[in-house]
């Protein structure tokens, strides 16, 4: 599949059951990547927030593969990559659905596409931790990463990731790890960022909340 060979050029991360997940970095490639998965004529799992400004993600695994587990990863990936983490939000909510409910109506938006049929809702709570995977600097959920492979914590914040960029230099540097300025803000979401130290980090997760779903057709951008 095409995507596996160019993932890197989308958002992406692979789950801790091994499945990886790629997601629009602008409305652009939003609409490039959907347009890509439908041509490949395979059902897969996408998630996007409640509300614009969210990258459409793809779980590129065949739907009976998926664990529980996977979907909920990808959704804290799928929230903590929208708006909602540059407005500052701790929490937002992330829609489940499949490829065969999305449609480009012809002269739609950039980036917008229309979900049909049944949808299921998804609570997150916004946080990632920073670590390594294929070689690449990656911000991806807790639940995703091994605890001594965690080099920071991350939560929505007040300074934006420019300004913090001395601060995470040093938290890799206690690791022995280094990463040029540009892949780690590139690594990180849009807007404000709180670090917590790898040494801070508590061992408790929580788990995504589930809202029953129920059948729409509302148009995402």
């Amino acid at each position: 599949m095409i995507l596996e060979e160019e993932y890197r050029k989308y958002k992406w991360f692979f789950t801790s059951g091994g499945k990886l997940v790629v997601g629009g970095k602008n409305a652009l490639q939003n609409d490039e990547l959907l347009i890509k998965v439908k041509k490949e004529g395979k059902e897969r799992y996408v998630m996007h927030t409640s509300h614009p400004g969210s990258p459409f993600c793809v779980i590129l695994s065949d739907i009976d593969k998926v664990t529980k587990k996977d979907l909920a990863e990808c959704a804290i990936f799928t929230g903590s990559f929208s708006r909602a983490w540059k407005d500052g939000k701790t929490k937002t909510e992330v829609h489940l659905f499949k490829t065969s409910q999305v449609s480009k109506p012809a002269g739609a938006k950039t980036g917008t596409w229309f979900v049909k049929g049944k949808v299921e809702k998804r609570d997150v709570e916004l946080k990632l931790v920073i670590i390594t995977q294929k070689g690449f600097l990656r911000a991806v959920p807790k639940e995703s990463a091994v605890k001594s492979e965690i080099l920071a914590e991350i939560t929505p914040g007040v300074n934006d990731k420019t300004d913090m960029l001395a601060k995470f230099e040093m938290e890799l540097e206690k690791r022995n790890v280094k990463f040029s300025r540009e892949e780690l803000l590139g690594a990180l979401p849009a807007g404000g960022v709180r670090i917590i130290s790898a040494g801070d980090i508590k061992k408790k997760t929580k788990t995504p909340k589930r809202k029953a779903g129920k059948k729409t057709s509302k148009k995402r951008k």
